[in-house]
């Protein structure tokens, strides 16, 4: 009767109907209720579990760190094991395919558990599969290490696994120099799949170790606070200078990719900051996006974490940690300063203007949310200064870090908020490990292949034989090779199949190893921003809506360190000698930044030609002549 308790007087037959109408909906819905009000239960069930499964791969990894020695194939298998779920479960899929996915995962965690439980067993096999069974275990765990590359990268990756796959298993047959002599299938299959090799090589033991534990670290820092801190930093230190919404980008860019490791998640998380910013102040659409794509490219190459980079480093080198980061600064702070001088350039002819008084944060806002990045990375520095390595370092980082997820910008406690944001991190991590780590499985697959079959050495010797015995042809050649490969596959992968067969050749030429190896992994970065594949530039041209190659265009202009940067550090090595040779170090550092000076000034400027001919040539001499 509340559907007529509004009518002060009898209502009409009209009024009286709609109102009875209206009765009989509401009587309807309390009798059956629809069937979507289940969906958020099922919903939050999901999330329930994946929440606690990205738990469990977290504190597993962690526990790797503080348990002590754990065998390699035990940690490397369960490490897959916890994988395996994210890749075929976590995104939506229905039917058949469903079916298949599930099915996957029972198969794949049955075998990877099967060959941790056994793991003293097949040690003893020394690579050599004993029975029918475990051939069948080995071919399902690399298929499946094949089809979850091919789930999270596509095709090209998996398209050269197979390709080194089936040069080891038929090389034999090839005529020449590149065929080899054959190894028995219980061999070969064994090797790639029971033994310390093919897929549980180091390049996972990098992955398990070292890798998911800077991924856990970083998903923790940016569930937080800390993402708002690098870019309050970046707003107060840039905001104010001409152009200061691309110097604020440039800046937050290099803080922000550091720990993420991956330039499209750079430009797709501070882009959404950036990019509006830019076009607000009326930057060209072209330039912001170029501005956020090459700025989010150096990120891989910015201490003290390189994404994973460093850590893949450390393992094939044996150098230290701490040498490679120290000798890895001073080329990356020249990559950011060129980006700097070439947006300076872009705002003197676009009349860009600095951010407003109101876009810049206070400085107490910013000595706050700087908090929440600083004390994480304090403590990380610090430990490792000590003495421990940089994934215990990182494991007591993230234990700080997690805490600091309880506060929010003013300091407050928050509980709630903190266990949104810790289930939020988490998850991330587990997504993230997973992509990673079905990257670096694939990879080893190639680098097993190229170390049982010799093909590796080969590759060398071509590189050799046609370069002549000369520095330059053979660099040239691998920088090629970093580049078209690094169009196919990711950057990290990129890097290791290339220094894989090309390392040896330039070591064999002169170079120093740490040299070679950066200078492997900044031309494995080249493919982010050169077209036709490059996907920073990509996803930033569609965040403001500009024609793509018009964005890649700038974005080289922009970049052009990431093209001659490597090219100083082979001209003059004391670049990277930091430690040892501080002042020629420094006078190399100042050579190159006038260098690259120059050429920005030659290609990004519209002054006359012959003045920009006469500043290219001379800045390209400054940087390839030893004074």
């Amino acid at each position: 009767f509340r559907h007529f308790r509004k009518f002060q007087t009898i209502p009409s037959n009209s009024q009286f109907f709609h109102s009875f109408c209206e009765f009989l909906k509401e009587l309807n819905k309390e009798r059956t209720p629809p069937r979507h009000k289940t969906l958020p239960n099922f919903k939050h069930f999901r999330r329930i579990l994946w929440v606690g499964f990205g738990a469990l791969s977290v504190v597993f990894h962690l526990w790797l760190i503080f348990s002590g020695l754990v065998p390699n194939l035990v940690s490397r298998p369960l490490h897959m094991a916890l994988v395996i779920p994210w890749i075929f479960l976590y995104g939506v899929s229905s039917g058949i395919q469903r079916l298949c996915d599930w099915g996957i995962v029972i198969i794949g965690v049955s075998a990877c558990l099967w060959l941790a439980i056994n793991h003293q067993q097949l040690l003893d096999q020394y690579g050599f599969l004993a029975t029918s069974f475990q051939t069948v275990i080995a071919t399902t765990l690399l298929i499946i290490v094949l089809e979850m590359a091919r789930r999270s990268i596509g095709w090209p990756l998996p398209a050269l696994a197979v390709m080194a796959l089936l040069y080891g298993l038929l090389g034999q047959h090839v005529p020449g120099e590149f065929g080899h002599p054959g190894t028995p299938l219980a061999s070969f299959l064994g090797t790639m799949t029971i033994a310390e090799g093919g897929i549980w090589g180091t390049l996972t033991g990098v992955s398990v170790s070292i890798v998911a534990i800077f991924v856990i670290f970083g998903a923790v820092l940016n569930a937080g606070e800390a993402g708002a801190g690098f870019m309050n930093v970046a707003a107060a230190a840039a905001g104010r200078l001409r152009g200061g919404a691309a110097k604020v980008s440039v800046l937050s860019s290099a803080l922000f990719g550091s720990i993420s490791g991956s330039a499209s998640a750079n430009v797709a998380s501070t882009g959404i900051v950036t990019l509006p910013s830019m076009m607000k102040l009326g930057y060209p659409k072209r330039i912001a996006a170029a501005v956020e794509a090459v700025a989010s490219s150096g990120g891989q190459i910015m201490p003290p974490l390189m994404g994973a980079g460093a850590f893949v480093m450390v393992e094939l080198t044996g150098i230290p940690y701490s040498d490679i980061i120290i000798a890895a600064s001073l080329p990356a702070l020249l990559y950011f300063f060129a980006v700097w001088i070439g947006v300076d350039i872009f705002a003197i002819q676009h009349k860009l203007q600095p951010l407003g008084r109101d876009a810049r944060p206070p400085l107490t806002t910013v000595f706050i949310t700087a908090s929440f990045f600083l004390v994480p990375f304090t403590i990380l520095l610090t430990v490792m200064y000590i003495g421990y390595t940089p994934q215990y370092a990182a494991a007591v980082a993230i234990m700080a870090a997690t805490a600091l997820l309880f506060l929010n910008g003013k300091l407050a406690l928050q509980f709630w908020v903190g266990l949104t944001r810790l289930c939020e991190a988490v998850i991330t991590a587990g997504k993230q490990i997973a992509m990673i780590a079905s990257i670096i499985l694939c990879a080893s697959i190639i680098v097993g292949v190229l170390g049982i079959t010799g093909l590796g050495i080969k590759v060398t010797s071509l590189i050799l034989s046609f370069s002549g015995g000369l520095i330059w042809p053979a660099l040239l050649l691998t920088a090629l090779a970093c580049l078209f490969l690094g169009m196919e596959v990711p950057t990290t992968a990129a890097y290791v199949i290339c220094v894989s067969v090309a390392g040896p050749a330039l070591i064999d030429l002169g170079m120093a190893p740490l040299t070679v190896h950066l200078f492997v992994f900044w031309y494995a970065l080249l493919s982010t921003i050169t077209p036709p594949v490059c996907g920073g530039v990509f996803i930033a041209a569609g965040m403001v809506g500009e024609n793509w190659l018009r964005v890649a265009i700038t974005a080289m202009s922009l970049g052009i360190g990431l093209y001659l940067i490597p090219l100083g550090m082979v001209v003059h090595p004391e670049l990277l000698t930091v430690t040892h040779t501080p002042l020629t170090s420094l006078i190399a550092f100042g050579k190159i930044a006038i260098s690259l000076s120059l050429i920005s000034y030659a290609v990004i400027s519209k002054g006359l030609p012959i003045f920009r001919l006469a500043f290219f040539i001379f800045g390209l001499a400054l940087l390839l002549i030893t004074l």
